[in-house]
């Protein structure tokens, strides 16, 4: 900032900055004056100063804006100013929301087949939900039964043995005797046999009686329940032989085990069926010969050999 100064002889005396400040004032000079931040200038129009040092009349006097006074440190800074509050990335469950329950396992289900599944169906025997001796098949009798069973005791009703079943039928269950696994059937007489069966080894095969006989010479060895094709897809009549035998068949049209099959006309065999053990006589095959005695089956595939008789008739 320029000053004033006068000269006594040799020596320079300077005045002070209130002095200065004064004259200035007096003079009319240009005043800033700090509003905030920015400066507002009053001019006098009687005088205009430039604010150059060394320009002018040299009374122009500059004062320097100056900042606002400061708020108090330990004033709040204003709402505006504070980051948004960053929602949490999970809700927060409440404490007494419980987490659902594990869904029950399943023990057995359709298609399984051994002793747990003949246990499963001689205990639902004993509480009258299946009403014909145990398989050892798990087909649509024993959904149809365990579907009955979950009913009654208030539970979904899916025809799947799960643990929650299982546990509950053993609860109300006891344990089968072997009689009750493998009751003793029934003993039917052997019908009189076709005229054609005496002579040679022969599957004598009756559809009156609904039987297979197993004939050596006229001799039966074994007598065993069989079921036939439907009125769409009848089992063939006559007198056949035995072409090729089969002891794991899964059939390629059908695409269904025929365990023990003795082909002996085109796709026609004498075979285990699964399903006649579990469904009896309610259905049909496609025309073979189907066995629901898996034991006595498995022993007549042992003894029949390529090229026996087999007689099917009414």
């Amino acid at each position: 900032m320029p000053s004033t100064s006068t000269r006594t002889g040799t020596r320079r005396t300077r005045r002070p900055r209130t002095a200065t400040l004064r004259v200035a004032l007096a003079t009319g000079a240009v005043l800033a004056v700090t509003v905030g931040c920015s400066a507002q200038v009053v001019t006098d129009p009687a005088g205009a100063a430039d604010d150059k040092p060394g320009g002018g009349t040299g009374t122009g006097v500059r004062i320097e804006p100056t900042e606002p006074a400061s708020s108090s440190p330990s004033a709040e800074p204003a709402a505006a100013s504070k980051p948004p509050a960053t929602p949490s990335a999970k809700p927060t469950k409440s404490a007494s929301e419980k987490p659902a329950p594990p869904k029950p396992k399943t023990v057995l289900a359709s298609g399984a087949e051994g002793d747990q599944v003949r246990e499963l169906q001689a205990r639902l025997r004993q509480i009258a939900h299946f009403n014909r001796a145990p398989t050892g098949y798990y087909g649509s009798v024993t959904a149809t039964a365990v579907s009955s069973f979950q009913a009654k005791r208030g539970l979904p009703r899916t025809g799947t043995t799960d643990t929650v079943t299982w546990q509950k039928l053993l609860g109300m269950t006891k344990k089968p005797t072997a009689a009750e696994l493998r009751p003793p059937a029934a003993v039917k007489p052997a019908p009189k046999p076709d005229p054609r069966c005496m002579t040679g080894r022969v599957l004598c095969i009756s559809k009156n009686s609904r039987s297979l006989s197993w004939m050596i010479d006229g001799k039966v060895l074994s007598t065993m329940d069989v079921r036939f094709g439907s009125q769409y897809t009848p089992t063939r009549e006559g007198t056949f032989k035995v072409g090729w035998k089969s002891r794991d068949h899964v059939s390629t049209l059908y695409d269904t085990p025929m365990p023990y099959a003795m082909f002996f006309s085109g796709g026609q065999a004498v075979h285990y069926s699964a399903d006649f053990a579990a469904q009896g006589y309610s259905g049909a095959s496609h025309g073979c010969v189907n066995v629901r005695d898996k034991k006595k089956i498995a022993a007549l595939f042992d003894a029949v050999r390529t090229g026996d008789k087999v007689v099917v008739y009414k």
